[in-house]
C-alpha cells in the first residue's frame, strides 16, 4: 500500500465487544454480542473488533457467529471487517484464524508487549527474542488471512529506536495495519503527535500500510490524542460505544464521528480535501449514534452519565436563561450540532394502550428494532401491560420494554415467576419470591430486610445460593412523569469479578427484582464457562 493508496477518510475500528467488555461489569453473552455486532453494523463501523476469541469457548463461538451473522455480504451490501484479537502466540493465532473463518473480510490482530517495562516485569523476554516472535508470529497470521494488524503494546512508553525496529519486522512479515496503542492512557496531544511524526520519518516502509491508533483515557485525553493523530497521517481509530473499556475506557466512537463531521472543513486538508468539501470523513451513520449508544449501554449495565459528550442526556439540554433564549431565538447561538443528526428525536409521544400490533410493530421498525414473530409477541404484550398503568407511551419506553425482552429471551438460568413485597412506616418490609430453576424446579422463599428491595434480594439468595456482594445499585428514570418507566442497575461483585444487570419497569422494586436476576444469571454463565487459559493482564 502506498501514499497514493491511503484511504482520504479515516477508518472507524470498533473494539467495543472487546476492549468495551473488559469494562468491570460489562460481561457481555454471545446473543448479546451479536446483537450489538449487527447494531455496528447498521452503524457503518469498517472493523468490528468481535472479541479474543482464544480466551474462552464462549468467546470463541460468539466471534465465530459474528463472523458467520454480521461479516457476510448482504443484499450486494459489503459486509464489516470482522476481527479477532491474538496474542503473538501459534494457539491464538489458530482458533482466531478458526473462528474468523466464516468472515468475508477477516482481520487477525496480533498483540505483544514492546515497552521495557512490560519485557522485564511481564514477559521477561528480552528485546531479540520480542523482536523475533514479531516476525514469525505475524508471518504465521498471514498464511491464513490477507488482513493482518499488528500492535506493539505499550508502545508510546517504548524506546522509539526500538519501536522502530519491532514495527519495521511486523511490516516486513506482512502486516497491513499498525496499530500505536497508547496502552495506559500516559500521552498528551502534543506528545501523541510527535510519536506519529516520529514513526512516519523514520521507518520507511511505513506507507505501505493502515497506520492506527488506540488511546487509553487514563487522563482524559483519548480523543484529544486521536484527533491529533489523525492530523498527522493516521488513517485508522480504535474506539468504543460510550467510550468504555479498560480502566478509564477509550476513545469514545461518537466523540471522534462527530468531531469530524462538525469540524469538518478543519480536518478535511489532514485528509487531502478541500477545505469547504462536503464529503464524510467516516463511514458512520450518524443517525445510529444514539441508538447504537443506547443498545450498550443496556446490554452492559454501564450508565451513559448525563455530561457524557454527544450522548449524554444533558448534551442537548439547556439549563441557563441566556442559554435558552438564544437557542429559541437561532439553535446555533449554543448548539454546534442538531439532535437529529445523532438520531435524537424531539417528538416521543407515539402509542397508547388503543394502539395495535400493527402500529407497534411500524414503530419499532422506525426506532431500528427487527423483530422476530415470537419476539415481537413477547414484547407487544409487556407494552400492554406497561400501557394499561401509563396514559402515553414515549420512545424511551418502547426502547427499554424491547431491550427488556430481548435480554430476558437470551437469558438462560434463574427465572424470576413472582415476587410480592409488603412494607410501610409500621410494617417490616417483607418479601415473597418465586423463581424457576435451571433444573426446572420451582421454589419459594420469603424475607424480612432493611427495606423492600432489600427484602426481595435477601429471598433471592436464599433460593439462588450463589455468594456475592451488591457493590452498585442505581435508578434512573426513562422518562419524565410519575408514571415513568425506572430501569434499576445493579452490580455484583464475586471475586474481583464484576457482574451488571438491568431491568425496567413502572413498579421500581419489580425492576429491581428482575435486574438482580440479571446479574445473577451472568454471574452463573460465568461460573459455567471455564476459560481456555488465562489471559488476564494481557490486553490492551
Amino acid at each position: 500500500m502506498n501514499q497514493q493508496s491511503q484511504p482520504d477518510r479515516i477508518i472507524v475500528f470498533d473494539t467495543t465487544l472487546r476492549d468495551g467488555e473488559q469494562s468491570p461489569g460489562a460481561t457481555l453473552n454471545a446473543e448479546e454480542k451479536l446483537a450489538i455486532a449487527h447494531q455496528l453494523a447498521l452503524l457503518g463501523v469498517d472493523v468490528i473488533e468481535a472479541g479474543f476469541a482464544a480466551s474462552s469457548s464462549g468467546e470463541f463461538e460468539a466471534v465465530r457467529s459474528i463472523a458467520q451473522s454480521v461479516g457476510r455480504q448482504s443484499n450486494g451490501a459489503k459486509a464489516p471487517i470482522i476481527c479477532s484479537l491474538a496474542r503473538a502466540v501459534r494457539q491464538d493465532i489458530q482458533i482466531a484464524a478458526t473462528a474468523l473463518q466464516p468472515a468475508a473480510h477477516p482481520r487477525i490482530h496480533v498483540f505483544i508487549s514492546a515497552s521495557d517495562i512490560h519485557l522485564q516485569h511481564q514477559l521477561r523476554k528480552s528485546r531479540a527474542e520480542v523482536l523475533a516472535i514479531v516476525a514469525e508470529m505475524v508471518a504465521y497470521a498471514k498464511s491464513f488471512v490477507e488482513d493482518v494488524e499488528f500492535s506493539p503494546m505499550d508502545a508510546t512508553r517504548t524506546e522509539p529506536a526500538y519501536l522502530y525496529q519491532v514495527i519495521e519486522q511486523a511490516i516486513q512479515a506482512g502486516a497491513t495495519t499498525i496499530n500505536i496503542p497508547d496502552t495506559v492512557g500516559y500521552r498528551t496531544p502534543k506528545e501523541m503527535e510527535q510519536i506519529i511524526q516520529d514513526i512516519r520519518a523514520n521507518i520507511s516502509s511505513i506507507d505501505q500500510v493502515i497506520l492506527s491508533v488506540h488511546a487509553q483515557n487514563d487522563l482524559g485525553l483519548a480523543t484529544a490524542n486521536a484527533l491529533a493523530a489523525i492530523e498527522h497521517g493516521v488513517r485508522q481509530i480504535e474506539c468504543t460505544i460510550n467510550g468504555i473499556g479498560e480502566r478509564a475506557g477509550n476513545t469514545a466512537l461518537e466523540e471522534i464521528v462527530m468531531a469530524l463531521e462538525v469540524r469538518k472543513s478543519y480536518f478535511n486538508p489532514f485528509l487531502g480535501c478541500s477545505v469547504d468539501s462536503d464529503a464524510p470523513l467516516t463511514g458512520i451513520k450518524t443517525q445510529e449514534i444514539y441508538k447504537t449508544s443506547r443498545l450498550v449501554s443496556q446490554f452492559t449495565g454501564m450508565l451513559v452519565q448525563p455530561n457524557k459528550a454527544i450522548v449524554g442526556a444533558n448534551a442537548f439540554a439547556h439549563e441557563s436563561g441566556i442559554h435558552q433564549d438564544g437557542v429559541l431565538k437561532h439553535r446555533e447561538t449554543y448548539e454546534i450540532m442538531d439532535a437529529s443528526t445523532i438520531g435524537l428525536s424531539e417528538n416521543q409521544i407515539v402509542l397508547g394502550k388503543h394502539s395495535g400490533r400493527n402500529a407497534f410493530r411500524t414503530r419499532l421498525q422506525e426506532l431500528g428494532f427487527d423483530l422476530n414473530e415470537t419476539d415481537l409477541n413477547n414484547a407487544f404484550h409487556r407494552f400492554k401491560e406497561i400501557a394499561d398503568k401509563k396514559k402515553e407511551i414515549t420512545d424511551w419506553d418502547l426502547e427499554a420494554i424491547v431491550r427488556d425482552e430481548l435480554q430476558v429471551s437470551v437469558e438462560s438460568g434463574f427465572q424470576l415467576e413472582h415476587v410480592q413485597v409488603t412494607c410501610g412506616d409500621c410494617t417490616c418490609p417483607t418479601a415473597t419470591v418465586t423463581i424457576l430453576k435451571p433444573d426446572g424446579k420451582i421454589l419459594t422463599h420469603a424475607a424480612v430486610g432493611v427495606g423492600p428491595v432489600d427484602a426481595v434480594y435477601r429471598a433471592v439468595n436464599q433460593l439462588v445460593n450463589i455468594p456475592n456482594q451488591l457493590v452498585e445499585f442505581s435508578v434512573q428514570s426513562v422518562t419524565e412523569g410519575i408514571d415513568a418507566l425506572g430501569t434499576v442497575t445493579v452490580r455484583l461483585r464475586q471475586n474481583d469479578r464484576l457482574f451488571s444487570g438491568n431491568a425496567s419497569d413502572t413498579d421500581i422494586v419489580v425492576a429491581a427484582a428482575h435486574a438482580y436476576m440479571s446479574a445473577l444469571n451472568r454471574l452463573y454463565r460465568h461460573q459455567q464457562q471455564q476459560p481456555v487459559y488465562d489471559t488476564a493482564g494481557l490486553l490492551f
